[in-house]
């Protein structure tokens, strides 16, 4: 008899602690962003005005985009460096091709998107098929991208067209565009791993490669298509960039793939591999955006930004690696 429940994949045999600590992830990420927005009301209100949010969010959204797709690596045991020149050639292949002419630009979000399937493929065959290590194959597959950034562009930045600018720099009842793309992508997500048998299956992979393959699910299949995924997200964000910033940089992804693996981390998503939390991700993404806007008000220099990801990026390891050790010790009493 074949069980088809919810829990029928999960390697686990202590689901309760997993959904355990599914909860105290979500309920920390929350809490932590309600504490920091009453600290900025009463410190540094300014960097939750009206006008701070409305140029602020869209960046929140981009991380959060970024953020799943690093997510779905990170269930599968990898990291992936390649979302630099991944969201750069998606940036500068949405601005340059179309040259401001708006009927060029769908052949050239349709390129971006070939262009991402291809890395994406190329990545996952390296690391899911060669095994080799994730780390290595997406740092050489991003130098790749950028020498693919530099042939598009020559380094030099080109304003977007004003349909995209339209599209991704737009509002909806006084919401951003780019917002409503987050939330739909977190939504689909969500839906996938936790609805689906597919989903069920790729956290399965991520959380017991081997149990998987004995128990006979593709573990390799499912392993090369999390980066595929993940390009196709990174894409996505590189092409609401080149609609957001006026003017985008040859150089657009560098500042995110820091916070993509910060948020991931304070989402609660093991390094390890197993399950993940789109939800919690996109709410650490604002944690983590919220938190680079107080910094800047209260003084603390731009250079200094990235000192306030790594310390978030430590603070939930050192957080997670505590409620793993406290499991742990359950588990063997």
């Amino acid at each position: 008899m074949i069980d088809n429940s919810p829990l029928a994949n999960d390697p686990s045999p202590f689901p309760d602690l997993r959904q355990v600590r599914f909860a105290r992830g979500f309920v920390t990420v929350l809490m932590s962003t309600l504490v920091l927005l009453l600290v900025c009301l009463m410190v540094a209100p300014s960097s939750v005005s009206a006008g701070a949010l409305s140029g602020s969010l869209p960046f929140a959204a981009i991380i959060a985009i970024v953020g799943l797709g690093q997510m779905l690596v990170v269930q599968q045991g990898g990291f992936d460096l390649s979302l630099p020149g991944s969201v750069s050639l998606a940036v500068v292949i949405a601005t340059h091709l179309p040259s401001g002419n708006d009927a060029q630009l769908l052949p050239a979000i349709g390129l971006a998107v070939v262009c991402a399937i291809v890395a994406g493929i190329a990545n996952g065959f390296l690391v899911g098929v060669m095994r080799l290590n994730a780390i290595i194959a997406t740092i050489g597959m991003n130098a790749l991208l950028y020498g693919a950034v530099f042939a598009v562009s020559g380094g030099v930045p080109r304003i977007t067209t004003p349909l995209m600018s339209a599209i991704a720099g737009g509002k909806v009842a006084g919401i951003p565009n780019s917002i409503l793309f987050a939330v739909a992508l977190m939504l689909l997500v969500s839906f996938v791993l936790k609805k689906t048998v597919v989903g069920r299956r790729f956290e399965a992979i991520g959380a017991n490669p081997a149990a998987a393959h004995a128990a006979g699910l593709r573990v390799r299949l499912h392993q090369t298509m999390a980066y595929v995924y993940a390009q196709l997200l990174y894409c996505v964000a590189g092409i609401l960039i080149s609609g957001i910033t006026r003017e985008p940089t040859a150089f657009q992804g560098d500042s995110l793939l820091l916070p993509s693996v910060a948020v991931v981390v304070l989402a609660g998503t093991s390094l390890l591999g197993g399950r993940g939390y789109p939800i919690s991700t996109v709410i650490a993404a604002f944690f983590l955006n919220q938190l680079s806007q107080f910094a800047l008000a209260v003084g603390v220099p731009f250079s200094a930004q990235t000192i306030i990801q790594a310390l978030a990026l430590v603070f939930g390891i050192g957080v997670y690696s505590v409620r793993w050790r406290r499991s742990a010790r359950t588990r063997s009493n």
